[in-house]
């Protein structure tokens, strides 16, 4: 982590009592409903509306707009606790805030104070980058922004935009300059009722059912240059701030899931007998949650390194990626084995495991695959 005072381990008595109210809620209000919220794949508005009463969400919100004026590791103790009860339902309640960092990162006064005071409110804005020929590749969209005027025209369409259908106003990411790859690209908010833009249904999910992603077209769109966020051109460098801040967020979310796998494993792995023994007490049984449990707690490690570096105003980018990523893998490991821990009753939804392997998969794709932060971290190496 580079010179300076170590990192604290300890919570602070505020952040035991957030992180111990967050587990309440996920226990009374996330997990009864979970399986039923997968089954109808709708967006969990009783429960964003609860989440955000209590101050579970917009944590880092400055608090003249609203928000909980908290920092990262706040949120990482929160989503958590959150997501062991349901990623899906927690990422449909805290994906808002990508839009939010965007905004208070990049945002006039003017803007912060008409946008920010909406989304403490409860207003949900989708974080428009994903398009049909370009994920990974940021620097490869084709949404363009053209001049016209004092303003711009927007063209393009964008897909996998989580919370679409139920977003009031984006934030869309194009091109001002087509020629200049990473550097051509600039943000905008765009309400929902803009002339020419159009959200499209719902996209079917192998998982993260609660949280509804959708495609988002542009056409002929026409936005004023004040809807600009932050500098021409500096769009790709706004995106990569945003993602040093999501990323140990959405590591937390593979944490919490993590620890469901290994709470249920544990608990099956003690009850099921198998040629007389519980079969936690055969071997091959018992080296898969004990490797839960170090991968469980080497992944909070990193999230809480990634997070205590941001608040500490140090550059966490290797660390967000790297938490990111090992998270993400973990928890996609972990909900295998606890498939293959409950065996046939593994595949049967009957029991929550077959969920959290469906679940698992999409953290090791959003947010930047687990390849690109792999990349992310060999660049970060030869700076």
């Amino acid at each position: 982590m580079g010179g300076g005072r170590l990192m604290e381990f300890d919570l602070t008595v505020e952040q035991r009592l957030l992180r111990d109210m967050a587990r309440d809620f996920a226990k009374r209000e996330i997990e009864p409903v979970a399986s039923q919220h997968d089954r109808e794949e709708k967006f969990p508005r009783r429960i964003f509306e609860r989440a955000r009463e209590q101050g579970l969400i917009n944590l880092t919100l400055p608090e003249e707009y609203g928000g909980g004026g908290l920092g990262a590791v706040d949120v990482v103790a929160v989503t958590e606790r959150l997501a062991r009860a349901c990623v899906g339902i927690t990422a449909a309640v805290s994906l808002n805030g990508l839009v939010a960092e965007a905004l208070v990162l990049a945002g006039t006064e003017e803007q912060k104070r008409r946008y920010l005071p909406r989304i403490a409110a409860g207003e949900l804005a989708g974080y428009a980058v994903t398009e049909p020929a370009a994920g990974s590749d940021v620097a490869g969209l084709q949404t363009t922004a053209r001049r016209q005027g004092r303003g711009f025209v927007l063209n393009g369409t964008k897909t996998w935009i989580s919370n679409a259908t139920e977003a009031s106003l984006f934030l869309v990411f194009a091109k001002t300059d087509p020629e200049a790859g990473h550097k051509g690209l600039s943000a905008f908010v765009v309400e929902r009722d803009a002339p020419g833009l159009e959200v499209g249904p719902k996209l079917g999910k192998m998982g993260q059912k609660a949280a509804p992603a959708a495609e988002v077209f542009l056409a002929d769109v026409h936005v004023p240059a004040e809807a600009m966020l932050g500098q021409e051109g500096q769009g790709f460098r706004l995106a990569m701030q945003v993602f040093d801040r999501s990323r140990p967020m959405v590591a937390a979310m593979a944490v919490g899931l993590i620890q469901r796998c290994l709470d249920e494993s544990l608990a099956y792995s003690q009850t099921r007998a198998s040629m007389g023994l519980p079969i936690i007490l055969h071997q091959a049984v018992g080296h898969k949650i004990a490797e839960m449990s170090i991968r469980l707690e080497a992944a909070r490690l990193l999230t809480y390194q990634a997070a205590w570096l941001l608040d500490a105003g140090k550059r966490n980018t290797l660390q967000a990626s790297a938490a990111k990523a090992f998270a993400a893998d973990s928890a996609m490991w972990a909900a295998t084995e606890a498939v293959q821990v409950f065996g046939g009753m593994g595949y049967s939804t009957e029991y929550p495991v077959e969920k959290l392997l469906r679940d698992a998969k999409l953290l090791q794709i959003y947010e930047g695959t687990s390849e690109i932060q792999r990349s992310i971290i060999v660049k970060e190496l030869v700076r």
